[in-house]
């Protein structure tokens, strides 16, 4: 048992895996509300965690509440109602978060994931407040579920690589395009349910996945204000010393032409194997 703990600790907090990180986080915070409630509910009280949940953490849908509840914008996201809510929403994030992992990098998935859930859910709140058929309905209402920020992740992968196939259980093989786009056309006619919250949320961030999709194979990756640049430092010495010829087989020319390269286009523009001699040059 201890040892599975260090493995799912490693696997959530420590791979650097974000697919297992997102999952560990939501699952992590629905079992805790979950059990606290349990423990409420037995001691006679009813359950008081849930409501007081969706009050504090969920997206209110009301414009007026959002001032004094600014950061339920990104808390809302991690908070689900109900088993079957988180299963199909972490089931999503993994099937095709791995896609998404095999062609792009964790910086992008984490900009695609919390940008999907923070835009979708202020999509949401727009629509809800400008169209005045919600009106009545706005009062006391929350929004919860990583749906938007998961949307995010499915059309992106859907986007970047449309014919990818999965096979689903009863349809057989199916090209992950039309997976997306049935979501799509599902979430319009529940524009008018009592859940019209959730299903703009869903459109909101299905439209960040698809964008940023687009914008990167245009040349722009907005996921660029997560990078780390590598930082270079600077010693003075009082006395001058002498660089060697090489240093770990490599010239100092070619040490001085890939630092010139980091600092005008970064680390990730580095070939395979300037990587490798910086790396060599830096054991010696």
């Amino acid at each position: 048992m201890n040892n599975t703990f260090k493995d799912l600790k490693y696997k959530v907090f420590q791979s650097g895996n974000p697919i297992f990180f997102y999952i560990g986080i939501n699952v992590l915070l629905f079992l805790i509300i979950a059990v606290t409630g349990i423990f409420t509910w037995l001691s006679g009280k009813g359950n008081l965690i849930d409501p007081l949940v969706s009050e504090y953490v969920g997206l209110p849908v009301n414009i007026s509440r959002l001032p004094e509840r600014f950061y339920t914008v990104f808390t809302y996201m991690f908070i689900h109602d109900g088993i079957l809510h988180i299963l199909f929403n972490m089931l999503g994030l993994f099937w095709f978060g791995n896609i998404f992992m095999n062609f792009l990098k964790s910086r992008q998935f984490h900009f695609v994931y919390l940008t999907g859930g923070i835009f979708g859910g202020l999509f949401a709140v727009a629509v809800l407040n400008l169209f005045p058929v919600y009106a009545s309905g706005l009062t006391g209402v929350t929004i919860v579920g990583a749906s938007a920020a998961v949307m995010a992740i499915i059309f992106a992968a859907a986007t970047l690589v449309p014919n990818y196939t999965i096979v689903l259980f009863i349809f057989g093989e199916v090209k992950i395009k039309w997976i997306a786009i049935v979501y799509f056309i599902l979430d319009f006619p529940a524009i008018g349910s009592v859940n019209a919250g959730g299903s703009l949320a869903h459109i909101g961030g299905a439209l960040v996945g698809f964008v940023f999709i687009k914008r990167l194979q245009s040349g722009s990756d907005w996921s660029k204000l997560f990078e780390r640049k590598p930082k270079l430092k600077v010693v003075r010495n009082e006395k001058p010393v002498k660089k060697p010829a090489f240093k770990g087989g490599v010239s100092q020319q070619e040490i001085d032409a890939i630092l010139d390269k980091i600092s005008t286009s970064g680390y990730d523009k580095l070939t395979a194997a300037e990587k490798e001699k910086l790396f060599k040059a830096s054991k010696d």
